[in-house]
């Protein structure tokens, strides 16, 4: 018997031993299958499926949630630039960098530098003045998984990974049309100067008669955008005070540069060479004119306008940079009180996210559009940066009796203010603005016009109370509003009455 269960005890211990070494063969073959699928990277339509399907889910996305590979693939197709957001949760920005500051950046350098055996070079690695960000070349798998278990980095994103489309971009190749257009007399009336054209959504918001109590003198406002033209004299210096604007400026900067190296400082000027600056820049600022074409609504404010982009979708790290280093430096302006972005992209972006902050923190009324496409509209709500608590986020509405979103406009919980921009059943009927070339004019609207419309009557507000804060002019402007003190849950505030506001 004893026998009989000595032998039965060894037989289990022999399938036991042959189980444990199959399993321990299992394990060793699935671990070096896992080695060998992520030695390759993601192909870029892997990534992308990822992405949509993110996006349908939640209508986000966002690089902390993927994997090391997923990451580090994104980074190999884009350029090998990865950007690293350095410090403690929330330290976004530093004027002065602390010596602990100074450390963790260090340490996150030396660690990028060992694994991927250089040492740091214009090539390599480019930081940033005043965020707490820098860019770093990376091809190893080897980095980001260490980076991302390296305290002090605050995220890691493939800024330089732009092959994310969607079936159909924004309207007019991403925002640009440089084309005049023939205006329909009924869609604008005309006052002194000389017929001066006053757009027929203006008189929706009571703009011309917000004009009896402010016309924007005495404020600055910054545009981030693509540039102003420089071939349409009435936005530049030698027009900007014609006719009833005066004592006032416009200034003009780049910060964009069109280069295929990452690391390039070679800069490509401030002026547009894509129409939609221009566009924004006619609707927030244009002269009250004695040439017979559109007037802007704060036709007496000062514009330093910024090229930063090269159209108004931020898929391009020259373009997320160039936004970046636009915030930090409108923010250190102390004469700027409003900065109007009527650009986007589908999520949030870390060294936008990071210069947004400061310049909030320095007191900047900062808008930013809801979102205008012909593909997202359906399928996707506000768009960023105007997801962001730090922005005002603005959409068009059609002049129908009830509030419906404009074609090409996108609506949501974020949203907080809307502006008329299309009419009710005729999507031709849009507002006229200053055209691309000298005595041209153009039809634009969606929610990048509205978002540029809302910084004028700001800026109204802001010069009639030039001591206020922008919390003051920011309540001043719900308090003006079709809602307020309610909140709709696709339109905010809703429609803004600029005569009240300016009362």
């Amino acid at each position: 018997m004893r026998t009989h269960q000595f032998k039965l005890l060894m037989l289990l211990l022999v399938i036991m031993s042959a189980c444990s070494k199959e399993d321990t063969q299992s394990i060793h073959d699935e671990e070096h299958l896992q080695t060998t699928q992520q030695s390759k990277p993601l192909s870029v339509d892997e990534i992308n499926a990822y992405i949509e399907d993110q996006l349908n889910r939640n209508q986000t996305f966002d690089w902390k949630t993927v994997s090391d590979h997923m990451l580090w693939s994104a980074v190999y197709h884009g350029n090998s630039i990865l950007t690293i957001g350095y410090g403690n949760e929330g330290q976004s920005f530093s004027e002065h960098r602390s010596a602990a500051l100074e450390t963790i950046k260090e340490a996150i350098l030396k660690r990028v530098e060992t694994s991927e055996s250089y040492e740091r070079s214009k090539e390599s690695v480019v930081e940033h003045e005043i965020i707490n960000v820098m860019d770093v070349k990376v091809e190893s798998f080897e980095t980001i998984k260490l980076l991302r278990q390296t305290k002090g980095v605050r995220y890691l994103e493939p800024n330089g990974y732009n092959q994310y489309h969607v079936s159909m971009t924004n309207r007019s190749s991403s925002g640009c049309d440089k084309n005049g257009d023939y205006i329909n007399s009924a869609h604008y009336s005309t006052i002194a100067p000389n017929n001066a054209q006053v757009s027929w959504h203006f008189y929706k918001h009571n703009i011309p008669q917000a004009w009896n109590h402010s016309t924007g003198a005495g404020i600055t406002v910054g545009l981030i955008d693509t540039g102003v033209s420089q071939s349409q004299t009435l936005l530049n210096s030698s027009g900007i005070n014609d006719g009833y604007s005066s004592g006032r400026f416009v200034q003009k900067y780049g910060t964009f540069i069109d280069s295929n190296w990452w690391w390039s400082n070679n800069y490509d000027g401030p002026h547009d060479k894509c129409g939609h600056g221009t566009a924004m820049a006619s609707t927030i600022a244009a002269p009250r004119n004695d040439n017979g074409m559109p007037v802007g609504v704060a036709y007496n404010s000062n514009l330093v306008a910024y090229r930063a982009t090269e159209d108004v979708l931020l898929n391009d790290y020259h373009e997320r940079k160039g936004v970046s280093a636009a915030l930090t430096q409108l923010g250190n302006r102390s004469d700027v009180k409003i900065i109007s972005m009527s650009i986007g992209y589908m999520w949030s972006i870390g060294n936008i996210k990071d210069a947004v902050k400061y310049a909030h923190s320095k007191g900047k009324l900062i808008f930013a559009a809801g979102g205008t496409s012909t593909s997202f509209t359906n399928g996707y709500g506000v768009i960023f940066p105007a997801t962001m608590s730090e922005t005002v986020a603005v959409t068009g509405v059609t002049d129908g009796t009830t509030y419906e979103r404009c074609d090409v406009c996108h609506s949501g919980s974020k949203i907080d203010f809307t502006i008329i921009m299309e009419g009710h059943n005729n999507t031709s009927k849009a507002p006229p603005v200053l055209g691309f070339y000298n005595n041209e004019r153009r039809y634009t609207g969606g929610s990048s016009v509205a978002t540029a419309t809302t910084a004028g009557i700001a800026a109204l507000v802001w010069s009639k109370h030039p001591t206020w804060s922008r919390t003051q002019v920011l309540n001043k402007l719900k308090q003006a509003s079709e809602f307020y003190p309610y909140r709709n849950s696709s339109f905010g505030y809703g429609n803004i009455n600029a005569l009240q506001a300016v009362q």
